[in-house]
């Protein structure tokens, strides 16, 4: 999610020096500077040494935008791109052999490989939420594949913004990584540039404007969005572990994180129960009063603040509801008797509410989540396997986590990303190489004589011999 409303008329914003650095970006790849495995090394281990060194500042940062607390700010902003720096720079080596496959025969005697290569001159546009990670770990991929970024930082987390624009060239090779901050003019006159690729992160809204722009170019994109995402709770289940594991997952960051469960569809028999235990994990991880504790974050702005406090009108909340605006403040909620069109249910939430549904199945859960549209994460807490699989053949999501929250996430073996409107796409670990890497189709012959039977004047028999060969 994000604040960005792009300009959709390229004149209605001045050129700037947006062009003048994409030439520059474009010039420095030429050179093949960004090729060889050592730069691609040596700037990956930068980007760990500004994580490590500059720590103090992150966690400043994030505090004054989102006021995290450090734990939630080491491990979901530094410490997850320290685990992708690691595995990237364990694995680049053999990421970038050619891959040697197959040989059909028409085409031997031959040798048939995939080449990866870097794309060129890339822009990477962050989101608010997790405002250096959302950078960070998508320029891992951009590096390690031997490009270019420019890093387009969210100007609704300014101080996080500010400390990426000082620090990033100082660290990173200051020719092939560029900082831009501002917000929508700067992104609107970035985005007019021609790029090899786009990478962006945040809102529906904001991603089709960035696919339209990236399309007079015939510039791919990967599109990282959200939505509404549920979780699907079985009457089968430990009832207590599963409070505890959604509370945690869905009041995280204060709820602005684009997995978290948005809404619960919980069985009718348990739903109650279910309700009372969340009220307890709330309690228990929070204190009688949340706004003192040392482990809750706020709301980013006052903007934000007011569209979350719109979504608690008439609603029938359990626990919570309380605001402080001067805070950016709302209290971890639970709403209760939520009808599928009521206003907490028509966009991502983005925030510390959390509707429960009373369902009477599991069929009619899937029902519910197949009348609305795909959503970036789906989770699923029962006991069965036969349930679990119901869920998953009957549903579809860019990522799942079966009795727990979000977690697949910090997998990097899986690929992250969104299907429909959640996404286009998707990155971490190998997949962040690939999606940054054009792969090359090479095939190597000898220089041999070419049978007769390739070449016209054809005949019957050279027919026949074909249709065997293919």
């Amino acid at each position: 999610m994000s604040e960005l409303q792009l300009v959709s008329t390229p004149t209605e914003v001045p050129e700037g020096p947006a062009p003048s650095l994409v030439r520059a970006l474009r010039g420095y790849f030429e050179t093949g500077a960004t090729r060889p495995l050592s730069w691609r090394l040596g700037q990956l281990d930068a980007i760990g040494h500004f994580l490590m060194e500059r720590e103090e500042d992150i966690f400043a940062a994030l505090a004054a935008d989102l006021g995290k607390p450090a734990t939630e700010a080491f491990g979901a902003e530094i410490g997850v791109t320290l685990t992708e720096l690691r595995l990237s720079r364990k694995k680049l080596r053999s990421w970038m052999k050619p891959e040697r496959v197959g040989t059909s025969a028409v085409a031997m005697p031959g040798r048939s490989h995939i080449y990866r290569e870097p794309l060129g001159v890339t822009l990477i546009i962050g989101a608010w939420n997790y405002p250096l990670q959302l950078v960070l770990l998508p320029l891992v991929g951009a590096i390690a594949a031997g490009n270019c970024a420019v890093l387009k930082p969210s100007e609704v987390a300014p101080n996080v913004s500010a400390l990426v624009a000082k620090w990033v060239p100082k660290y990173l090779d200051p020719k092939a990584v560029k900082v831009v901050e501002g917000g929508v003019p700067e992104t609107t006159a970035l985005l007019r540039e021609k790029w090899d690729h786009v990478f962006y992160t945040g809102n529906g809204t904001v991603g089709r404007i960035v696919m339209q722009a990236a399309a007079k170019n015939l510039t791919p994109v990967t599109l990282e969005l959200g939505g509404k995402s549920p979780c699907i709770v079985d009457e089968n289940v430990d009832l207590d572990l599963a409070a505890k594991r959604i509370v945690y997952g869905k009041f995280f960051n204060a709820g602005q994180t684009c997995v978290a469960p948005d809404y619960v569809l919980v069985h009718d028999r348990v739903h109650d129960a279910l309700v009372n235990r969340m009220v307890s994990a709330i309690r228990e991880f929070y204190g009688d009063d949340p706004q003192q504790s040392p482990d809750y974050a706020r709301i980013v702005n006052e903007r934000h603040h007011a569209r979350l406090t719109r979504l608690l009108a008439d609603a029938d909340v359990v626990t919570g509801g309380e605001t402080d605006l001067s805070d950016r403040y709302i209290a971890p909620t639970i709403l209760r008797n939520v009808s599928g069109d009521h206003s907490v249910m028509q966009e991502e939430i983005f925030g510390p509410i959390l509707p429960v549904i009373s369902v009477p199945s599991v069929e009619s859960a899937i029902r519910f989540v197949n009348e609305r549209p795909k959503p970036l994460a789906l989770y699923v807490f029962a006991r069965e396997k036969d349930t679990q699989d119901r869920v998953l053949a009957g549903t579809s999501a860019g990522g799942t986590t079966i009795n727990h929250i979000w977690l697949h996430v910090g997998v990097l073996q899986l690929p992250f990303g969104g299907v429909g409107d959640s996404g286009m796409g998707a990155y971490h670990g190998h997949r962040s190489f690939e999606t940054f890497s054009h792969r090359r189709a090479v095939l190597k012959k000898p220089l041999l004589p070419d049978p007769p039977m390739l070449f016209p004047p054809y005949s019957a028999r050279k027919l026949r011999w074909i249709k065997r060969l293919l």
